[in-house]
């Protein structure tokens, strides 16, 4: 497809809701995704963290 012009380009030959709204779901998801995905390593690390502070506390050495 060939556009003679920003706006043209923009519009998308009609579909710029379609194409656009696509790409902003995507984007979404793709944030949502990493920003789940921290917190669950996030989580994990803490949850290690005091599994070792605890195994450290109950050890007598």
């Amino acid at each position: 497809m060939s556009w003679n012009s920003w706006e043209e380009f923009w519009d998308m030959g009609g579909y710029a809701v379609f194409v656009w709204g696509s790409y902003a779901v995507v984007f979404a998801g793709v944030a949502l995704e990493l920003w789940l995905a921290m917190r669950r390593r996030s989580a994990v690390l803490g949850l290690l963290r005091r599994n070792r502070e605890d195994a450290q506390a109950g050890d007598p050495t």
